[in-house]
C-alpha cells in the first residue's frame, strides 16, 4: 500500500513546475526520497537559499497536490537548500560573536526577577513550525523527571500550544487581587493565552498589548518555589521575542532549529537577537534530525542532517542533542501526552532527559560550557 501511495505522489508532484517554469521538480530532481507511512507522507524540495521565501508558493503547491492522493491524511513537506562541497560548512569558524554591543565601561540595567523563581530560561527558534513547543514541553518534563520543580510560560500568544501538550483546560483562579493561579499537567505549572481565548480563536493585537500580556503572565501569576520556569517565546525575532528578552532575566536560551540551511538561516537571527541582549545561548538542539520508519525501523535524513550541529560549532555554542522525527513524539504530543510522560524510559525520553540534564548544568556552571563563558546575568 505504501508503495502505491509512492509512486502516486510522485506522479501527483510531476504537475509541480520547476523554480523557473522548466521541468517539473521530479524531473530537475528536486525532490528527495518520499516516504510515506500510516497515511501520512514526508519529502523535501531543493531550492537556491536566496530564493526560499520567493518559492514557498512552490512547496505550499507540492503540500496541496500530495494531499489529493487517496490514502494520504497528512503532508510534511520542507524547502531545503543543500550547500556544495567546499561551502560554508568547510571553511574555518569564525571567533564567535561578541555577547554585547555595551562598551567596556557600560554595565546591562538589573532585570527585576520574579520571586520564587531561580533560574528562568527561554526555548526559541527563528521561525515556526520546526517542532519548539513540543521541544519545550518534553525539555520541562525532562527536568521534573530529574528532581527539578518546574513551570512553563507559553509565551507564544498568537498560536498557544501548550495547553494541549500538557492536556489541561479551563480558567486560571484568582489567587488575590490580580494575580492568577497556574493551571498544572504532569506535575508542571503551565500559563498560557490558551487559557484564556477559545483554542480557535485569532489573537488580532498589536506590540503593546502582546507585551503587556506577557508581562502579567509573568509577574501576576502565583508562580511558587521553582527550580526553572521554561518559556516556550514566539517564533521569530520581532519587537514582542526583543522585548521579553530585554524585560525578563532569562538565565539562558535554547535554540531549536531543523537540519535545512534554511531553517538553520532563521535560527542564526534567534541567537544574534539574544546575543545582543546579554543573553547566554546554552546550546541548540537539532530537530525532526532524522526520519525513523516505524515499518522498517530505517533511518533516513529527509532534511538533511548535521546542520545544526556544525552551526553550533562555527558559532562555538553548545550543541545539545538530535531529536528525530517519529511518528511517536507526534501522536503523543498532539494527545496531550508528550513522549517523556507517555514512554519515560523509551529512547526517544531519554534524548529529552539528557538534553535537560545538559541545560542545567550550563546553567549551574556557566563558565563551563564548552567554548563559552556566559555573561554575567544580574538578579534583583
Amino acid at each position: 500500500m505504501s508503495d502505491t501511495i509512492k509512486s502516486a505522489v510522485i506522479e501527483q508532484l510531476r504537475q509541480i513546475k520547476g523554480p523557473d517554469l522548466e521541468g517539473d521538480i521530479v524531473s530537475l530532481g528536486l525532490v528527495s526520497d518520499v516516504f510515506v507511512s500510516d497515511g501520512r507522507v514526508a519529502f523535501s524540495i531543493t531550492v537556491p537559499a536566496a530564493r526560499a521565501q520567493e518559492l514557498e508558493p512552490l512547496r505550499q503547491a507540492a503540500e496541496k497536490v500530495v494531499k489529493e492522493v487517496e490514502g494520504v491524511e497528512n503532508a510534511m513537506v520542507a524547502l531545503t537548500a543543500e550547500r556544495a562541497p567546499g561551502g560554508d560548512r568547510s571553511t574555518p569558524p569564525k571567533p564567535a560573536p561578541r555577547q554585547s554591543q555595551r562598551g567596556p565601561d557600560e554595565q546591562a540595567a538589573p532585570k527585576p526577577g520574579v520571586p520564587g523563581i531561580r533560574h528562568i530560561i527561554a526555548v526559541a527558534s527563528g521561525k515556526g513550525g520546526v517542532g519548539k513547543s513540543t521541544t519545550t514541553a518534553n525539555l520541562a518534563l525532562g527536568m521534573a523527571s530529574n528532581g527539578l520543580k518546574v513551570g512553563v510560560l507559553d509565551a507564544d500568544i498568537y498560536g498557544p500550544s501548550v495547553p494541549r501538550l500538557f492536556n489541561v483546560s479551563g480558567r486560571p483562579e484568582t489567587a488575590s487581587g490580580r494575580v492568577l493561579k497556574p493551571l498544572e499537567g504532569y506535575g508542571i505549572k503551565v500559563m498560557s493565552m490558551g487559557f484564556m481565548v477559545e483554542e480557535e480563536t485569532p489573537m488580532i493585537w498589536r506590540g503593546p498589548m502582546v507585551i503587556s500580556a506577557l508581562t502579567q503572565m509573568l509577574r501576576e501569576v502565583a508562580w511558587g518555589d521553582l527550580d526553572v520556569l521554561v518559556v516556550d517565546m514566539p517564533p521569530g525575532t520581532g519587537d514582542a521575542q526583543l522585548t521579553m528578552a530585554q524585560q525578563v532575566p532569562l538565565a539562558g536560551a535554547v535554540i531549536v532549529s531543523t537540519p535545512q540551511d534554511l531553517a538553520l538561516i532563521d535560527a542564526r537571527k534567534g541567537l544574534n537577537m539574544f546575543k545582543r541582549v546579554d543573553v547566554p545561548v546554552l546550546g541548540i538542539v537539532e530537530n525532526m534530525s532524522y526520519f525513523l520508519c516505524p515499518d522498517c525501523g530505517g533511518r533516513h535524513d529527509i532534511f538533511g542532517h548535521g546542520g545544526a550541529r556544525a552551526e553550533a560549532e562555527r558559532l562555538r555554542v553548545p550543541f545539545l542533542g538530535e531529536v528525530p522525527l517519529t511518528m511517536k513524539i507526534r501522536e503523543t504530543s498532539d494527545a496531550g501526552t508528550p513522549i517523556v510522560v507517555s514512554d519515560p524510559e523509551g529512547p526517544m525520553a531519554a534524548i529529552y532527559k539528557d538534553i535537560a540534564s545538559k541545560v542545567m548544568s550550563t546553567i549551574d556552571n556557566p563558565e563551563g560550557a564548552a567554548g563559552r563563558v556566559a555573561p554575567q546575568i544580574v538578579f534583583d
